[in-house]
């Protein structure tokens, strides 16, 4: 089971569009995958028509109740293959209740290995803040995905994410692959190009070779609950985002064997 988050310390940046969207698109290719929503606001259970309001079910009662079982509150989606561990508003007191506990950071990690046997993939959507939450889902992760807004508030949330990154490889035996996506992007704006040029000269390789340009299909399939998949398979943000699952296989697998040579040498 590989585990991916996808990150940033900064909202709108489109991290629940490239959550749900690499999730079908892998589904579609025929992976069981589950989502995880962390992030409080329940963007990704409302999508996929659950309840953020009702804190009985989805993540929350694992770091309320150390006798949790995932599997009883895994839930099946309208997209075939993918599976909901949804949030719920009682996620934002996380930091305050728990903020002090032994092992707080590895309580996803826990979960996620009670049920690794029942799927390929799993994808973190995570808060835009660091917390409890977010340190979950970077310890549990193999691999990153860091959504970025092409205009230039975006970049500061984006800075801030790398320097977290960093922190989190300095503070525990961890070698946390990352690849950067510039997202929204619309060619015709001198911000959107402007601020691609600063993604490329500052992070290099770290930047995924193209972006994910804005698209009103994915509003439309957002608004129906839809996977733009099975939406609107040839429209500029499913390709797009075909485009940037298939990058991320090769990374991954790239990455994987790079940290497996560090680790013997």
């Amino acid at each position: 089971m590989k585990v991916w988050a996808i990150a940033n310390q900064k909202g709108g940046v489109g991290k629940t569009t490239t959550t749900i969207t690499l999730a079908s698109i892998l589904a579609s290719r025929g992976g069981r995958v589950l989502v995880v929503d962390l992030d409080p606001h329940g963007s990704l259970t409302s999508y996929l028509g659950a309840d953020p309001n009702d804190s009985s079910d989805g993540v929350y009662p694992a770091f309320a109740d150390g006798k949790h079982n995932p599997t009883e509150h895994i839930r099946n989606t309208g997209i075939d293959g993918v599976f909901l561990y949804k949030s719920s508003l009682m996620l934002a007191t996380v930091d305050r209740t728990i903020g002090g506990a032994d092992g707080k950071g590895l309580i996803l990690t826990r979960m996620l290995g009670l049920v690794s046997s029942k799927f390929d993939y799993v994808l973190i959507d995570c808060p835009p803040v660091l917390g409890v939450l977010m340190v979950n889902a970077l310890a549990a992760c193999d691999y990153l995905i860091v959504p970025c807004q092409a205009e230039f508030l975006s970049l500061n949330g984006l800075e801030r994410m790398v320097d977290t990154v960093k922190m989190i490889n300095n503070s525990v035996d961890k070698n946390m692959e990352f690849i950067i996506v510039p997202t929204l992007f619309d060619h015709r704006t001198k911000v959107s190009n402007a601020s691609l040029d600063i993604m490329r000269a500052r992070y290099g390789e770290r930047l995924w070779r193209y972006v994910i340009p804005v698209d009103t299909k994915l509003k439309e399939a957002s608004k129906e609950g839809a996977s733009i998949i099975d939406y609107s398979r040839k429209s500029r943000g499913a390709v797009a985002y075909s485009q940037l699952l298939n990058d991320v296989l090769a990374r991954d697998k790239r990455d994987v064997t790079v940290n497996e040579v560090r680790k013997a040498v």
